[in-house]
């Protein structure tokens, strides 16, 4: 009962968000995401947490707005979640554009499968919906959620256009089964993890437990690495779905430094998009809870 009401309460939700026009579908959402803002207090002081450790540099009112702007973000983004059924090629013209395509297309020509490094930054939904929107299909790793018939309808959406789902509990034969394939997966590579499914690299100049197994994959394969991400450009008023470089991720005898720097590498990547666009990335998860042995807890 408690799932079917979780269910359908989602389902009204989308539908009624998706059916408004987007102005004042944000509208709702910046007084939803604004309200969850003041009463969820734990969330808030995570984030603020977070962003005195990454940078300490800035002044308190700066934090806050860069928190503020989180939150802001992760309200636009249930929007545009919520109105991806409606969209097509056609209708996604004037706000949203692709820029750096020819790094994944150079590496999609290797035919060695493509790894898109990603993370919780700006759109991460609609970023690889619109790249299969635009017949660019591709694998996501992603966690099932607990309510079976919730998980059914979001996946639904997220591979209406070839699209494919592979669960992080069962992951590492399908990404090399889709790279020997030449196939396309994104990865989001910027959460906390725990040893030995990940380990200590350098973020933000602090040591933060981070995902290996998109190194081991690229190492093993040969797969090119991409970063990948759609953020929201306020000059343009659209989102933009960028494709950095390709990253070199090293190949040597040494099996564990060559995880261990690609992991680096990629950590490296992920933390220059975020200083470019502090606002759209997700300061309010516990990034850095996994502490080296001995050291204390940061939250």
């Amino acid at each position: 009962m408690r799932e079917r009401l979780e269910y359908w309460l989602v389902v009204v939700v989308a539908r009624s968000l998706g059916a408004m026009p987007r102005t004042l579908a944000r509208l709702f959402a910046d007084a939803l995401t604004w309200f969850v803002y003041r009463v969820m207090c734990r969330l808030r002081h995570v984030g603020q947490r977070n962003l005195e450790l990454a940078m300490p540099e800035l002044s308190v009112a700066e934090r806050e707005r860069i928190l503020r702007g989180v939150y802001r973000h992760l309200g636009w983004q249930l929007v545009e979640f919520c109105r991806m059924t409606r969209y097509t090629a056609h209708n996604t013209l004037n706000w949203i554009r692709t820029e750096g395509l020819g790094n994944y297309r150079a590496a999609a020509a290797r035919g060695k499968g493509v790894l898109v490094l990603t993370g919780h930054l700006g759109a991460w939904e609609l970023s690889s919906f619109y790249h299969s929107l635009m017949g660019h299909p591709m694998g996501m790793v992603i966690r099932r959620l607990d309510n079976r018939p919730l998980d059914a309808y979001v996946n639904g959406i997220r591979c209406m256009h070839g699209n494919q789902v592979l669960h992080k509990d069962d992951f590492a034969r399908g990404l090399l089964t889709a790279m020997r394939a030449g196939h396309t997966v994104g990865i989001l590579m910027d959460t906390n993890m725990t040893p030995p499914q990940g380990a200590f690299v350098k973020f933000f100049g602090m040591d933060a437990c981070t995902a290996t197994g998109l190194a081991h994959v690229a190492r093993k394969t040969g797969a090119a690495v991409v970063p990948g991400f759609m953020l929201w450009e306020p000059s343009e008023q659209r989102y933009v779905l960028h494709f950095g470089p390709e990253l070199a991720i090293p190949h040597t005898t040494d099996v564990a430094a060559d995880i261990l720097a690609g992991t680096q590498i990629c950590a490296a990547a992920t933390e220059d998009w975020i200083r470019r666009y502090p606002d759209q990335w997700l300061w309010i998860h516990r990034r850095w809870k996994t502490r080296p042995a001995g050291e204390p807890g940061l939250y």
